[in-house]
C-alpha cells in the first residue's frame, strides 16, 4: 500500500488525478498516475481485465483486442494487440503494439503487467495496481514509453502527463457508470 499524505488524500477522493514523473530515458518518459475509483476492487478488476473495453476508456484507442495464442495463455499469459491514433495540428499519427499481459494477485493488490513484444515503440512497459482504499479503490497507474522515433523526453513526459489524466478521469466514468 502506498503512503498518501493527507492533502493527496483529500485530492484523490475528490477526484483529482495525481501524477509524478520519473527520469528514464534521453527519447522516452515515465509518468505515474494515481486516481480513487469509489467502486469496489472486485469490480474494477472486472472491467479493466475486460480489454477489448479500452477503447471506451481511452478516447485515442481505436482497436483493443486479445490475440489467441495457446502457447502463451499456458503461460498464464494474455497477448494484446491495440491501436491508437492520435491528432497533431496537422498531420495524425497512428501507432500498434502487441503487449504481454499478466494479472496477478498478492496481498489484495490485484495488478496487471503490459510488457512490449512488438509494434511503434522501441520500448513500452505498463504497470496497473488496484488496492483498497477507504470504501473504494486506488489506481495506480505507471507507464514507460520511447517511441521509435527520436523525440527528447521533456517532450514525450510533458505528453504523457496531460493525456494519462484525462484518460484515468474518462476510464473513471465508463466504470463508474458517471456521465
Amino acid at each position: 500500500m502506498i503512503n498518501v499524505d493527507e492533502r493527496s488524500q483529500r485530492q484523490l477522493l475528490a477526484g483529482e488525478v495525481l501524477t509524478q514523473t520519473q527520469p528514464y530515458s534521453a527519447w522516452g518518459g515515465a509518468v505515474t498516475a494515481f486516481i480513487y475509483l469509489p467502486k469496489g476492487r472486485s469490480h474494477v478488476w472486472q472491467q479493466l481485465t475486460n480489454y477489448p473495453r479500452w477503447v471506451q476508456f481511452f478516447p485515442d484507442m481505436i482497436r483493443s483486442e486479445i490475440v489467441a495464442a495457446s502457447s502463451a495463455q499456458s503461460q498464464g499469459y494474455k497477448r494484446l494487440y491495440q491501436v491508437a491514433q492520435k491528432a497533431f495540428l496537422m498531420f495524425t499519427a497512428k501507432v500498434e503494439v502487441y503487449l504481454r499481459v499478466a494479472e496477478t494477485t498478492l496481498n489484495n493488490t490485484d495488478q496487471i503487467q503490459f510488457r512490449f513484444e512488438r509494434g511503434d515503440f522501441s520500448e513500452f512497459s505498463a504497470d496497473l495496481r488496484l488496492q483498497d482504499y477507504q470504501t473504494g479503490t486506488l489506481l495506480t497507474y505507471s507507464v514507460k514509453a520511447t517511441p521509435s522515433i527520436p523525440v527528447p523526453a521533456m517532450f514525450i513526459q510533458e505528453a504523457m502527463k496531460m493525456d494519462l489524466p484525462a484518460n484515468l478521469r474518462r476510464m473513471r466514468q465508463v466504470i463508474c457508470d458517471r456521465p
